[in-house]
């Protein structure tokens, strides 16, 4: 019994040591990643590329595009959110099913099914009258929004359906429509997790790569946002350039995660 014990007291602190080593190699692992970005970053010139007009450029098409996404997956998720969390129609699961597609669909994979509509007829006829898409900064704010759109509908979906269904009955007993009931009740007592479901939405637009450049394009200072940016240097050896911009991009990420800490909200939306 006693040789039991002290096997099983062996076992949990091996099991905890070898946790805590992994813990610390990871953390070891990523601080060498920063530090040798930080060796591309010389003083004398990194704030020069930092502020360069490139890169202010980047910063700034990317803040616009994904802000713009952003209130276009919201204005479209949450009522279809909702549709989702409350009501029961047939094909209501290959409804759900399919909007989870762009979830796990690889964004250049996204990105070339929208490129290849826009080359068919059709797509030639939407483009025509409405707006050109395609090598344009149009077609970023379009590929932001096909990535970024399931995940946003996933999270206001949890978010409408942890709101009691009682409190909507309770609020048309007294004289509300269905609508009323929604913009007065569910929607107030949801609006802290509609608030983290736009930041994390919007932070995911704003990092968004493989569906932006293959139907924008990688043009400079025209389709150039951060990511497309860093691809750019990369491409031209401009390392400092690079790792200003990755810089930024950690820093938004950070400041993502301190915000969402500060909500309670576990950041999970990949």
């Amino acid at each position: 019994m006693m040789l039991s014990r002290l096997k099983a007291k062996l076992i949990d602190k091996s099991f905890t040591t070898l946790a805590v080593g992994l813990l610390t190699l990871f953390i070891f692992f990523f601080l060498a990643v920063f530090a040798s970005m930080g060796s591309y970053a010389k003083p004398e010139s990194f704030l020069k590329t930092l502020f360069s007009d490139e890169v202010m450029f980047s910063v700034k098409l990317s803040i616009v595009t994904a802000s713009a996404s952003t209130a276009a997956a919201l204005a479209v998720s949450i009522p279809l959110a909702y549709v989702l969390s409350r009501v029961e129609f047939p094909g209501k699961s290959l409804v759900d099913t399919l909007l989870d597609i762009p979830m796990v669909m690889p964004p250049i994979a996204l990105g070339a099914a929208l490129l290849i509509f826009f080359s068919t007829p059709f797509g030639e006829v939407v483009q025509t009258h409405t707006v050109r898409f395609v090598f344009e900064p149009a077609g970023l704010i379009l590929a932001q929004f096909a990535v970024v759109f399931a995940v946003s509908v996933r999270m206001l979906k949890a978010a409408f359906e942890s709101v009691n269904p009682r409190y909507e009955l309770a609020a048309r007993t007294l004289g509300c429509t269905k609508a009323e009931a929604f913009l007065k009740v569910t929607l107030p007592l949801a609006r802290k997790s509609v608030l983290a479901a736009a930041i994390i939405t919007w932070a995911r637009a704003i990092g968004e790569f493989g569906a932006s450049v293959t139907l924008a394009g990688a043009t400079r200072m025209r389709t150039e946002t951060m990511p497309i940016a860093i691809f750019l240097s990369l491409a031209s050896a401009d390392i400092e350039k690079a790792v200003a911009i990755i810089f930024i991009l950690i820093g938004i990420a950070i400041s993502v995660l301190l915000i969402l800490r500060k909500m309670e909200v576990v950041p999970i939306w990949r």
